[in-house]
């Protein structure tokens, strides 16, 4: 195989499973598509916005070797498919925790865990102001999770669902991150982020995806909410 399609093939390969198991009879994801796939446009336009600047500052680069060379800007066309084929993997996978665990949804210790993260990554974010990838990922995911709790009226979501849903998405995601990482796909300068590593994954980027997914997921859940209150 080209090496050029590598990061093509990291993505179709995470996307098949979820893709072929979305008509599971149960789960019936494929019945959702129309809340998921407008909750997905804001969340990608927001991250595709970051990782323009943030390439176009040397914060993190894209190997040459390993991409199609097909480009929209500053990007591989396969980073801004990441942003579409990750969370519909990771709101597949919050679906079905959902849908066999539904007692999650009650339980209230996910409201203190996920404030108490979104205080710390706060603190953590102002301290490393001059790393920018730690500080921006680090605020800009606990100002999203007070958005929410400012908004709790408005948006109706269960921390303790998330927050399971998100250890199990861990999983995948730091293979899929490995291979990026490790190969590598995408490569960082150090001087921006903490330095610490999960294998070659930094550690920033589990909060970076926590909150690309938590982004998907509030709003899938505001559009579905939406379709119960007009029935």
């Amino acid at each position: 195989m080209n090496e050029h399609f590598t990061y093509f093939l990291i993505l179709g390969l995470s996307l098949a499973g979820p893709l072929v198991l979305s008509f599971d009879k149960k789960v019936r994801f494929y019945k959702k598509w129309k809340y998921l796939f407008p909750a997905m446009l804001m969340p990608a336009t927001f991250y595709i916005v970051w990782d323009f600047y943030f390439t176009s500052k040397g914060i993190w680069s894209f190997n040459k070797n390993y991409v199609s060379g097909y480009n929209i800007y500053n990007l591989p066309v396969e980073e801004v498919l990441f942003f579409f084929v990750i969370p519909y993997c990771c709101v597949f996978i919050y679906e079905c925790i959902d849908i066999y665990f539904p007692a999650l949804k009650s339980k209230r210790w996910g409201d203190i865990i996920l404030k108490s993260l979104g205080g710390v990554l706060f603190i953590i974010g102002i301290l490393f102001y001059d790393h920018l990838y730690t500080s921006w990922t680090f605020i800009f995911t606990s100002i999203f999770i007070g958005v929410i709790y400012f908004g709790k009226n408005y948006f109706k979501f269960s921390a303790s669902l998330f927050l399971i849903s998100f250890l199990v998405m861990l999983i995948p995601f730091i293979i899929v991150n490995g291979f990026l990482t490790s190969i590598p796909v995408i490569k960082y300068n150090n001087a921006e982020n903490l330095a610490i590593r999960i294998s070659s994954i930094p550690v920033e980027d589990i909060f970076y995806g926590m909150l690309l997914i938590l982004m998907n997921v509030i709003l899938y859940e505001k559009l579905k909410s939406k379709k119960f209150k007009s029935h």
